[in-house]
């Protein structure tokens, strides 16, 4: 069922008003690869631009803040912690993860997946004068905790 849909099929915002606050967690990645000489210019720190990964690390922080901003009927949330980590995988990618966690009355999944795809487009931006080729993909939950639905953890990828 469609959550965000009232009885005559229009979008609403859900109502959470009479859910508990539980404590809720979620995981999700972004992968960017990218051609060898542009991982090792960021694995280099050599940008002209400076540390690439520190501002990518920031751009997905404030995204998590930002998401009822930027996603229509996503409620907006006080996020008590978020953690975004660039991990450089030779020879030509950088996969994003981004842990988002609250006490709350609904999830965090939107946040993380977000702020790890706000992380991969700026990482984009700034190494696309460099390299204009770089693909993102697999952006994904990989995990989530709490609240009615429970656990999930997502496959293995290929």
């Amino acid at each position: 069922m469609l959550t965000h849909l009232d009885a005559q099929g229009r979008a609403n915002m859900v109502d959470v008003t009479e859910k508990v606050v539980t404590s809720r967690e979620a995981l999700a990645e972004s992968l960017v690869r990218m051609r060898p000489e542009t991982f090792e210019l960021i694995q280099s720190g050599g940008h002209p631009k400076g540390d690439v990964l520190a501002v990518a690390r920031i751009a997905g922080i404030q995204a998590a803040k930002k998401t009822s901003d930027l996603i229509p009927l996503c409620h907006p949330l006080m996020l008590t912690s978020v953690k975004v980590e660039l991990l450089l995988e030779a020879p030509d990618a950088v996969r994003i993860q981004a842990r988002c966690k609250l006490a709350g009355q609904t999830g965090v999944e939107m946040e993380a997946l977000t702020a790890a795809s706000i992380a991969a487009l700026t990482l984009y931006d700034m190494c696309k004068a460099v390299d204009k080729g770089m693909v993102i993909e697999a952006t994904r939950l990989l995990q989530k905790s709490g609240g009615k639905s429970g656990d999930f953890q997502a496959e293995a990828s290929a």
